[in-house]
């Protein structure tokens, strides 16, 4: 039932409403704080999995990349594209205070306020992707078209 959802899920849930789109955030059996374990419950190829990664710029601002579970991300590449001196994976705490969600959950919209976003071109070859719903047992479909729309995402290349 929709009442036993998490309060991130109803969110991401409400915004994908909002924009008028089909998918609806779905529960995991276990938790899938990895591409892998994601794309094993769904039975769906690892790269249809868009990992949601919070890097800290140089100037300890949050970038969100939307990368394909079967990619790594080019961390001097990022940087230079964005403009800043280094990239560093973020924190735990620093995470949770850009996206109110966990690591392992992050999904790629519903934060407490808008965060530069970059997503991966490799995931337009795929008709259905798999994002995270909030929090580490949930995950939700979209098409790449209705992603970068919903993210207001720059297109790139990030491997």
């Amino acid at each position: 039932m929709a009442d036993d959802l998490h309060p991130n899920c109803v969110l991401i849930n409400s915004i994908l409403a909002a924009a008028g789109l089909p998918g609806r955030v779905r529960i995991l059996p276990e938790p899938a704080p990895t591409a892998v374990a994601a794309a094993d419950q769904l039975g769906v190829d690892v790269a249809a999995i868009v990992n949601s990664l919070i890097f800290s710029t140089a100037e300890r601002t949050p970038l969100l990349v939307l990368t394909s579970g079967g990619h790594r991300v080019d961390t001097a590449k990022v940087a230079a594209l964005v403009g800043t001196a280094k990239l560093s994976r973020a924190s735990a705490d620093f995470v949770r205070d850009a996206t109110g969600q966990p690591i392992g959950g992050v999904a790629p919209i519903g934060h407490p306020a808008p965060i530069r976003t970059l997503l991966d071109t490799e995931l337009a070859r795929f008709g259905e992707i798999w994002a995270a719903g909030g929090i580490p047992h949930a995950v939700f479909p979209v098409s790449y078209p209705d992603l970068l729309a919903l993210t207001s995402a720059q297109p790139v290349a990030v491997a």
